[in-house]
């Protein structure tokens, strides 16, 4: 299929951007990658009357690392954080997360904002900022800016809190001080690059004597929205991590998640698939902090 008749523009600047987003009324939309938009316009489940084309704004392509979070620009490309190993030490579950995103090729178009906006509740990027909560920036023309945290933006399949007449436009992902962090990302698909079947995502912090100081977990695949589990992430808290442990955590947010069923798994299955992947990437994230302390201490 071809997408329906559109107009195009592309903006100098996120203030024309905005004016143009508050001329269209809710008929606009924004594209910088267009990895997520693009196919969907060319199947005509998207239809907007006018296309806004951002991705030559490089006031939205900075790459900000501040005390506590790292700031990047809702136009920052996939690539660069993948390309960048000194994230490690910063956003480690966002580069692991990375390495499941579709293809080479389409990392190296998507960009960050672009894949939150768009929302699948399958895609690893939502997943990631879930887990870590990460802060995001809106503004309209009307309204000025807006703060809103992660656990406020996604409302459901491809939904999102953007109003029709705003952009996103940066991502504060917080940073975990002090060391010992390690991070996990898991996820299976038919194929690597499709829509993940169920995915995991987990980043652990140890304390000097190996227990858990602080943890994050959640699942992708599994609902209409990604899930964060803070109160099962909270049980770990204190604890050595244990194979029996991470499969109690593990199962216990499979047991909260509300997959469906398609050709491909049924939701037993997903669910269960959900609790392998979990419990496997806790294990991995704790071998990963045990790591980062061994490596903070040679240095």
């Amino acid at each position: 299929m071809k997408a329906a008749a559109f107009d195009y523009r592309r903006a100098a600047s996120v203030a024309e951007a905005l004016a143009w987003l508050a001329e269209a009324g809710g008929d606009a939309k924004i594209v910088a990658g267009g990895q997520s938009l693009v196919p969907m316009m060319a199947m005509r489940l998207s239809r907007p009357a006018l296309l806004i084309d951002i991705h030559r704004l490089t006031e939205l392509q900075a790459l900000t690392p501040a005390v506590d979070h790292v700031r990047t620009g809702a136009g920052v490309r996939q690539r660069q954080i993948e390309d960048t190993p000194a994230l490690d030490a910063t956003l480690p579950l966002v580069r692991r997360a990375l390495r499941w995103v579709g293809h080479r090729q389409t990392r190296n178009r998507g960009t960050l904002g672009g894949s939150l906006v768009h929302a699948d509740p399958s895609a690893e990027l939502p997943l990631a900022a879930l887990v870590l909560d990460a802060g995001l920036q809106l503004q309209s023309q009307a309204g000025g800016a807006r703060q809103l945290a992660c656990q406020d933006f996604f409302l459901g399949p491809m939904v999102t809190a953007v109003a029709d007449t705003e952009c996103l436009l940066a991502i504060d992902w917080p940073v975990w001080q002090g060391g010992r962090v390690g991070a996990a990302f898991d996820e299976t698909a038919i194929r690597h690059g499709d829509f993940a079947m169920a995915s995991a995502a987990c980043q652990l912090q140890l304390d000097g004597a190996g227990r858990i100081r602080r943890a994050a977990i959640g699942l992708g695949g599994v609902g209409a929205t990604p899930l964060a589990f803070p109160a099962l992430a909270q049980r770990l808290v204190g604890q050595t991590l244990t194979p029996a442990l991470a499969e109690d955590v593990a199962h216990s947010a499979a047991a909260e998640s509300d997959p469906g069923n398609d050709m491909h798994a049924s939701a037993g299955y997903r669910r269960h698939l959900a609790a392998v992947l979990l419990a496997r990437a806790l294990q991995v994230a704790a071998n990963d902090a045990m790591n980062d302390a061994a490596q903070t201490g040679a240095r």
